[in-house]
């Protein structure tokens, strides 16, 4: 397969993921008031919540950390390559698939900087969802040899 894929766009998403691992704790503040629903939880399932969500943003920050220093592993072809963008790949659509599908039934905050960071966001994560797919698929062909 001849398409390369350009490092910059690695590397952009790779600091797209950490600008939304950094901002992740300001959207659940300020958009969501995710504290104030945390809070209504029995104590155990607080801290499973708060858990996930610090899951969440360590994988952000750790695949940003990945696109940023390895751009060229990640399209090389091999195994781990292959494991690695399949992993952030499906991570990815399955974060644009779930906004698609349960997110609009939700109202955020009508404030402009709020409505437009929506957009911003979901076509971070669709860029997202579509380098680390197309790294995948790059992969694979490399991996299979076709």
């Amino acid at each position: 397969m001849k398409n390369e894929i350009p490092t910059w766009l690695i590397v952009l998403g790779g600091i797209g993921q950490i600008f939304t691992a950094l901002i992740y704790p300001y959207i659940r503040h300020r958009v969501f008031d995710w504290y104030t629903d945390v809070k209504q939880l029995k104590p155990l399932n607080q801290e499973i919540a708060k858990t996930y969500g610090r899951y969440i943003q360590g994988l952000n920050f750790s695949f940003g950390i990945i696109a940023i220093l390895l751009p060229l592993d990640l399209q090389n072809g091999s195994s781990l390559a292959l494991a690695l963008t399949g992993l952030i790949g499906a991570y990815w659509v399955g974060k644009v698939a779930t906004q698609i599908a349960y997110y609009p039934m939700y109202q955020i905050p009508q404030e402009r900087i709020f409505k437009v960071g929506s957009y911003f966001m979901n076509g971070l994560f669709t860029l997202f969802a579509l380098v680390y797919t197309w790294l995948f698929v790059r992969n694979l062909y490399q991996f299979l040899n076709l």
